[in-house]
């Protein structure tokens, strides 16, 4: 069955034929996917190899059935994809692909991994409710992430997992102690779920206590951190309005409202303070999705940007705190040689480092393909001043 997409950008339309109709609804993708050119409808009947094969050609499945099969459909897809067995070589043992390359397959692998996982597809009606058998009230979720519901539209169950996940998240929050409560990370908003670049923020010594800035606040972790640690004045910035509405949320629930103004801003907000604090996504690296914009870092825009612009907006005497792991140099993204270049050419200069080993799970899993940069990585405050 032959799909037409819309040719507007926004919002894209989904048209298909089904049950003798012509049909359309608003198509949905926070990873920036096309809609499908083929689509199929997809019944409690069908098999995982059927379904796994019709993904892998890029035809899409719209579920008609229960929403609990189609869910262990796509589980079952997953595991086909998998462990699906890997080329075998005739040739002797060849040496290990270099960090660099084995960075790129292993995007690659992930590119394809969600593409073809993707071509599982869901309805949501005018209010975002899933009309199927067995389907969860999904519609404070998406109205989290999409905003106020105003027509139908369909979207990949992956992502309706994903707006799950994020929700329940946002409703429990993840207690960072340093904060004095908890944080509640919207969907599309990064998760301060590794606790070690809070945990240097909130140790070392404040230069000042009368203002700081937080560039690139994302949930407002930092802001806050720095508010609970006596800081009178903090403003944190950003450009991304999840992000800019995740962060006042946060800092209105930590009664912080006093201490901390989030504003929209690129980078700097105008003046300068004693204190500037970064944590700028760790990898130089295109993201493949919008939502991936916090931890890549296309050609190290957000990182140079900072460092270009830190001297700038320094009170004199003061200090600017860069957070960034070591992650981008041991898979061959960027050199510490390149690192210290741009801090040289930015007229700053080393005043300290502070490291920590991150102790997160990945970075313990030998079977990760990027096992060899993660349990060498190292995450480090680096104290920058104005030569």
């Amino acid at each position: 069955m032959q799909s037409r997409s819309s040719t507007s950008d926004v919002p894209a339309q989904l048209h298909w034929e089904e049950d003798g109709e012509s049909r359309s609804a608003r198509w949905r993708s926070e990873s920036g996917n096309q809609p499908p050119k083929r689509l199929v409808i997809g019944h409690d009947q069908m098999t995982a190899d059927h379904a796994y094969r019709l993904a892998c050609e890029g035809t899409a499945i719209l579920w008609r059935g229960d929403f609990q099969n189609a869910r262990q459909l796509l589980q079952a897809m997953a595991r086909r994809i998998d462990n699906k067995p890997r080329k075998s070589k005739k040739a002797p043992a060849e040496k290990p692909a270099a960090p660099v390359d084995a960075f790129n397959l292993h995007r690659l692998a992930q590119s394809q991994r969600a593409r073809t996982l993707a071509m599982l597809i869901l309805p949501l009606d005018e209010q975002y409710a899933i009309p199927l058998r067995r389907a969860p009230d999904v519609r404070q979720a998406c109205e989290e992430a999409y905003g106020p519901a105003k027509e139908a539209s369909v979207v990949s169950m992956r992502e309706v997992l994903g707006l799950i996940g994020a929700h329940e998240w946002r409703k429990k929050g993840v207690e960072i102690k340093a904060t004095g409560g908890r944080i509640h990370p919207y969907y599309g908003v990064f998760s301060p779920v590794r606790g070690e670049y809070v945990d240097l923020v909130a140790n070392q010594p404040l230069p000042s206590t009368s203002l700081a800035f937080d560039i690139g606040t994302g949930t407002g972790v930092l802001a806050a951190v720095l508010a609970r640690r006596g800081v009178e004045r903090v403003v944190a910035t950003d450009l991304d309005p999840r992000a800019l509405a995740c962060a006042r949320e946060n800092i209105g629930q930590l009664g912080l409202g006093k201490q901390v103004d989030v504003v929209e801003a690129n980078l700097f907000p105008e003046g300068r303070a004693p204190l500037i604090v970064c944590n700028p996504p760790w990898l130089p690296a295109r993201p493949s999705a919008a939502i991936e914009h916090a931890i890549y870092d296309p050609e190290s825009r957000m990182l140079r940007g900072f460092l270009d612009g830190l001297a700038a907006h320094l009170t004199p005497g003061g200090e600017g705190w860069l957070i960034l792991s070591d992650f981008a140099e041991h898979l061959g993204l960027r050199t510490r040689a390149q690192l210290q270049e741009w801090i040289d050419e930015a007229g700053l200069k080393v005043d300290g480092r502070i490291d920590v080993k991150p102790n997160h799970p990945r970075a313990m899993d030998k079977t990760d393909p990027l096992f060899a940069a993660r349990s060498a990585e190292v995450t480090s405050l680096w104290r920058l001043v104005a030569r």
